[in-house]
């Protein structure tokens, strides 16, 4: 092991202070060089099954006929917009936070050579956006028989 990096809780560290002077040269909303939490709109989860890859997306307040979705050369993209749930301007009342994101948001997902763009499922439930895209079956696993 490199003296540099003694654990692998160095080595996050390290990323984590290279992380900070890239924010600072070139300010990024959202930026990481590894995913985390709230570091957009809408929070994603990927991850793949044997026959599939899943996204979750978390879309609270947002309704699902104004969502778009595209698959085009391997990039899912998820864009949609959610309305402000606070008082229109003028109204007699006061916010001392606005935690929410509103407005409009795209994320963009690069999924695996062996998904099949011909072959995606998509559902919206309770907030929740699921797409599933199929593997192509030549990438599968499959059995041969020997005769």
């Amino acid at each position: 092991m490199s003296p540099m990096f003694r654990s692998s809780a160095d080595l996050f560290a390290e990323l984590n202070r290279m992380q900070s002077l890239l924010d600072q040269v070139f300010p990024t909303p959202g930026s990481s060089i590894r995913s985390q939490a709230g570091a957009g709109f809408p929070v994603l989860n990927v991850g793949t099954t044997p026959t599939s890859v899943e996204v979750q997306a978390l879309v609270p307040g947002v309704d699902a006929g104004q969502l778009e979705l595209t698959l085009d050369r391997g990039l899912l993209v998820i864009a949609g917009e959610r309305q402000s749930e606070l008082p229109p301007a003028g109204e007699r009342s006061n916010v001392y936070a606005n935690e929410r994101f509103a407005g409009k948001f795209r994320r963009v997902v690069s999924l695996p050579e062996d998904a099949d763009p011909a072959r995606v499922e998509a559902s919206c439930r309770d907030g929740v956006l699921r797409i599933s895209v199929a593997k192509r079956e030549s990438s599968l696993p499959r059995r041969i028989e020997v005769n």
